[in-house]
């Protein structure tokens, strides 16, 4: 029998894109340009279960791999909204089917010289020993933020 285990965990994280609110918006508020940052980073991939239900108590799941391995499941309910600047969300996760974690995010939007300031915060709930200190949660969502930046870059790169 596993040990059982409630850890908490919190983070912020910042990043400056240089690039417009409202594109950096569209990146959280359209599926398609979601779907580019959010559905596949470095190693992972979709496998599973798509959906995105962006406004109050909408929906989103995303289930992936990574490098091939166990299937990670995320699940998140919008409970506010307020277009350009801010989204709180609660999400939960499972690898292989066991829960790992309840959180609390949100994404705040920032019109800044030059461009966009993102701020997220988060505070977990990590069960069962998995990510006691929140070191894993937070590198993985730091990595989302960097993708998403990138696909805002090759966004803009295109339209020139």
């Amino acid at each position: 029998m596993t040990a059982r285990s409630l850890a908490h965990a919190g983070f912020t994280l910042e990043r400056v894109y240089p690039h417009p609110i409202d594109a950096v918006w569209a990146a959280f508020a359209e599926e398609e340009r979601k779907r580019q940052w959010f559905g596949q980073v470095g190693d992972r991939e979709l496998d599973g279960e798509w959906a995105f239900d962006f406004r109050v108590g909408g929906r989103d799941v995303a289930e992936s791999r990574f490098h091939g391995g166990p299937l990670s499941r995320y699940v998140a309910t919008y409970t506010d909204i307020v277009e350009s600047e801010r989204i709180v969300t609660t999400y939960d996760m499972w690898i292989d089917g066991a829960h790992i974690s309840t959180s609390v995010a949100s994404f705040e939007f920032e019109e800044v010289d030059g461009g966009t300031r993102l701020t997220h915060g988060e505070h977990g709930i990590h069960l069962d020993g998995f990510d006691l200190d929140g070191r894993m949660r937070e590198h993985g969502s730091g990595l989302l933020l960097d993708e998403l930046g990138r696909v805002l870059d090759r966004r803009e790169a295109a339209r020139q």
